[in-house]
């Protein structure tokens, strides 16, 4: 905590700061897209692993307890409402729609982004910093299906027998991605008190993080969006596993 004397004034303070943060980090992007820095997909996939990460980052600076979960979920929860605008057309802002959007479409923030936002926004309300299924649900989530594309955009030349928009290496990328993100926030978290290390989790994670490759990697994925069934799978099965 920001303030331990004062729980309400540091968690306000802390929300503040925390969507500070979150709202750098996407005007980098923003600026990297306005200036083409790197391909419109790449910026996009750059955003998605980024900010859900670096927002994770800032959660010892609230408070354990509800209060601190409700107050950290408020900076993914204005995104949301933000999605919406620049997705329904209300409000304009081509640097948002350009580096999260695939096509340049403002209504693609409807769906992808604002399921993501949604995510995060309920790992973090519900589940909080203690519990792995959140760890889980958001590193595969940002790390882990941003580095399917990545790494399937260009070393994905062996495609999924059964899917051929998806390739062995993304889904591989995948999996070891969500999985060492995740293990490595297990370790971060624990350094504050907040959960336990122990090999138990970590296989959990391992488990957690292939299921989500898998489902990831299905035709119905892209069909709903994989920003959802991902979320979804992470946790459904956390909650089995965890």
């Amino acid at each position: 905590m920001i303030f331990p004397q004062y729980p309400v004034f540091s968690d306000t303070c802390a929300t503040l700061v925390s969507g500070l943060i979150a709202l750098s980090v996407l005007r980098v992007w923003e600026e990297t897209a306005k200036r083409g820095l790197f391909d419109q997909k790449l910026n996009r996939k750059l955003v998605h692993i980024s900010i859900g990460l670096v927002f994770m980052l800032c959660w010892p600076l609230f408070s354990s307890g509800y209060r601190g979960a409700v107050l950290a979920a408020v900076t993914p929860g204005v995104n949301i409402i933000r999605m919406f605008l620049i997705g329904s057309g209300i409000w304009k802002d081509e640097a948002t729609v350009k580096s999260m959007s695939r096509y340049g479409d403002y209504r693609e923030l409807l769906k992808g982004p604002l399921y993501y936002a949604a995510t995060i926004t309920l790992a973090c309300a519900l589940y909080w910093r203690t519990s792995p299924i959140a760890i889980a649900a958001i590193c595969n989530l940002c790390a882990g299906d941003g580095f399917a594309d990545i790494v399937g955009r260009r070393f994905g030349g062996r495609k999924l027998p059964y899917n051929k928009n998806k390739s062995i290496a993304g889904s591989v990328a995948m999996a070891a991605a969500g999985f060492f993100t995740s293990v490595g926030f297990m370790y971060y978290f624990s350094y504050f008190g907040y959960i336990d290390e122990s090999m138990e989790i970590v296989l959990g994670f391992l488990v957690v993080s292939v299921a989500s490759a898998l489902v990831e990697s299905l035709p119905i994925s892209t069909e709903l969006d994989d920003n959802l069934t991902v979320t979804l799978t992470s946790i459904l099965v956390g909650s089995l596993v965890f």
